[in-house]
């Protein structure tokens, strides 16, 4: 897809949904009721690559877990939108915040909760088990599943094609 390649050197912010994407889509139940997930780190040293080059990265996803918000948080994400009922209005929320053009968005999801901001930002992509919808709609579909480093795909690919994925 030679267009891809091109969109990359566009994006100035990235927005990706959590469960299906950040992580598995199996979660445990701890017996206090939690839900706990598995991340791949890898995803999370991309994210905090990312931010300390200067973009912007906003979480968006329908979970309410405090222990998301600490995680990212700790990666330096502070655009970070738990509960979401209406992410639609969260992105918008976040690229008037930042004054950044839903064109320079990359968005990852991976499920129907997705598919209207998907439809709407420069740059939708998923994860290689996302729902059929959101394969369909999908500018971009990493090579890996959701939780196993297809966040850190996405990034290092816009971070290679602006000239800061250099590490030698």
């Amino acid at each position: 897809m030679n267009f891809f390649r091109e969109d990359l050197r566009g994006i100035r912010a990235f927005a990706f949904d959590v469960d299906g994407v950040l992580s598995t889509n199996e979660l445990t139940l701890h017996p206090a009721g939690d839900m706990m997930r598995t991340v791949n780190t890898r995803d999370g040293f991309a994210i905090r690559k990312a931010i300390n080059e200067g973009f912007k990265i906003a979480i968006i996803t329908g979970a309410e877990s405090e222990s998301l918000r600490k995680r990212f948080g700790d990666l330096g994400t502070g655009d970070i939108f738990l509960g979401s009922t209406d992410k639609v209005k969260d992105l918008l929320s976040f690229t008037q915040k930042w004054g950044i053009d839903q064109a320079q968005i990359l968005y990852m999801g991976d499920d129907i909760p997705d598919l209207e901001v998907m439809q709407i930002v420069g740059l939708p992509t998923c994860p290689s088990d996302a729902v059929s919808e959101i394969l369909a709609i999908s500018r971009y579909i990493s090579t890996y599943p959701g939780g196993h480093g297809c966040v850190r795909d996405v990034i290092e690919q816009v971070l290679r094609s602006q000239g800061y994925w250099n590490f030698t």
